[in-house]
């Protein structure tokens, strides 16, 4: 049996990638070594940096709904961990505690991020995740940029630092 080994990351900040224009959420972990892009959908993206920025709304938004749910049950959300990445996707599961009993739900990862965020959980990546995404092709077909495009883009993701990310308006 394998044992599973889980770094914990913290988010380090949205950006947006440069030649598809999709949001990105930047995980590093705790001493700032390692880091993860996750290529996430706009609406997750807004929910991210809400929560980032504390931009509080009238009534609540989805994330904040979810949260406000898993509190009235009296659960707790122990932690997210990132498990595998598979095809170019991501998967992460949301571990909840609740009356005693730990209970996994799968969510998709830029969801689960929300959430912990909310509720003031670690988020785990998996080290064997944190491997594999450094060899994959988010989306970018390597037929659609050239080779100049692609070391940019490669060398504009390992330049990221934690002062690069500035107040974000989705």
């Amino acid at each position: 049996m394998q044992t599973r080994n889980f770094i914990e990351m913290k988010v380090s900040g949205l950006t947006v990638d440069p030649i598809t224009n999709t949001p990105i959420v930047i995980l590093k972990d705790l001493e700032g070594k390692r880091a993860i892009p996750i290529w996430i959908g706009i609406f997750e993206a807004s929910a991210i940096v809400t929560e980032l920025e504390n931009i509080k709304f009238p009534r609540p938004m989805t994330h904040d709904l979810l949260a406000g749910i898993i509190k009235a049950l009296k659960a707790e959300v122990v932690r997210v961990e990132i498990h595998d990445l598979r095809d170019n996707t991501f998967f992460a599961n949301i571990q909840l505690l609740y009356e005693g009993e730990t209970i996994v739900v799968d969510a998709r990862p830029s969801d689960a991020i929300a959430v912990a965020l909310r509720v003031g959980a670690a988020v785990f990546v998996e080290q064997k995740v944190i491997e594999k995404s450094r060899k994959v092709d988010f989306g970018v077909k390597l037929s659609d940029i050239n080779q100049m495009e692609k070391e940019k883009l490669v060398e504009f993701l390992d330049n990221l630092s934690p002062d690069a990310f500035g107040k974000y308006k989705m």
